[in-house]
């Protein structure tokens, strides 16, 4: 039995024992002082690992689940062909294309010989074949019109009943959720394809937590909530095309059609034929995202959003947060499509802010 009351002595008298991390890290510091060999001390907590330094002990983060940011898969390619090529893919609706591609790879085809001759589609892996994007209706999505091409390929996978898992990544301002939620609703309240769209996020507060809110579970709610409730308000405050102000939001909730809730309560929850945002999932550790895909039940589509560069939990990083490990597990999945936006749409101000500070 390792730990022993002699192994608490070793811990400085700050160092509170009855805490289950202290104890942990006396014992760490019995074994390196009784044995001969070096003794590592390995944990995801920040704040232990600091305590192990001071200590003289040996620490590092758990690196298994890590992914590196500047090797994280993009989702996007381009790719040189002919003049003939892009031309064959317009008539025939498809370019058969042998490499190294992923499935629901976003492709650019580029002439060679000139390189403004384009096109653009999404790879099929089981038929080794380029085809076209899902096309968005001539009026846009709820208001929304793609900006740039990455926004084009984000359309195409929120849009595609065959690809279940989106994950859409990329830094403030991007569109990420503006879009999942554009997309979501036209899948739902539109083309009913979807029996209602689900949206939620992890509470972690930005700097200091408030504490103590009042109210029932929605008014407690409300804050952390409020940054896809401003984006839905956005999208419902947009006209159709005969100029008719589009369904509220309290009539979207009252008809079952959009649900907006904390991702506390979701474990043990079964999500069949609905369409499920998780906005903010760089906040999420693997397990927890694990925990979250394995709700979907049969017809349900998952997106993922978020931008690995601002996270609040202090327990995951850029590269050991859920949402940078699915986009790796999954990169070879036939049901699954990512793409990392890099523009930003927001404003200027934002956009430099995102890439300055």
């Amino acid at each position: 039995q390792l730990y022993t009351e002699d192994a608490l002595k070793r811990l400085p008298a700050e160092l509170r024992t009855e805490r289950g991390d202290n104890r942990i890290l006396a014992v760490a510091l019995k074994l390196r002082d009784e044995r001969r060999e070096p003794v590592v001390f390995v944990t995801k907590d920040t704040n232990l690992r600091i305590k192990a330094d001071a200590l003289g002990l040996r620490a590092e983060d758990y690196e298994s689940d890590k992914v590196s940011l500047e090797e994280l898969y993009s989702g996007a390619a381009e790719v040189m062909v002919s003049g003939d090529e892009v031309d064959r893919f317009y008539s025939d609706g498809y370019l058969d294309l042998e490499g190294d591609y992923h499935p629901n790879q976003c492709l650019t085809l580029v002439d060679a010989a000139n390189p403004s001759h384009t096109a653009i589609g999404r790879y099929q892996a089981a038929l080794k074949r380029v085809l076209p994007l899902v096309p968005v209706p001539k009026e846009g999505l709820w208001g929304i019109h793609p900006r740039n091409r990455e926004q084009q390929f984000a359309f195409d996978m929120l849009l595609n009943e065959d690809v279940q898992l989106v994950t859409l990544v990329g830094m403030a301002g991007t569109g990420k959720t503006l879009l999942a939620l554009a997309a979501g609703l036209h899948m739902t309240a539109d083309e009913n394809r979807y029996s209602r769209l689900l949206v939620s996020r992890p509470i972690f507060p930005l700097g200091r937590d408030l504490g103590f809110l009042p109210g029932d579970v929605e008014e407690k709610l409300a804050p952390w909530m409020q940054p896809i409730f401003d984006n839905v308000e956005l999208l419902l405050g947009s006209v159709d095309e005969g100029g008719k102000r589009k369904r509220g939001y309290r009539e979207l909730v009252d008809l079952g059609l959009l649900e907006i809730e904390a991702l506390t309560y979701i474990r043990g929850r079964s999500i069949p034929h609905q369409y499920l945002i998780v906005d903010e999932a760089q906040n999420l550790t693997p397990h927890e995202i694990k925990t979250i895909i394995t709700r979907a039940g049969e017809g349900t589509k998952i997106v993922l959003t978020g931008d690995p560069y601002q996270i609040d939990n202090p327990y995951v990083d850029s590269s050991s947060n859920g949402l940078t490990y699915v986009v790796e597990k999954f990169k070879e999945q036939d049901i699954a499509g990512h793409i990392t936006l890099k523009k930003g749409e927001r404003s200027c101000l934002a956009e430099l802010a995102a890439n300055l500070l």
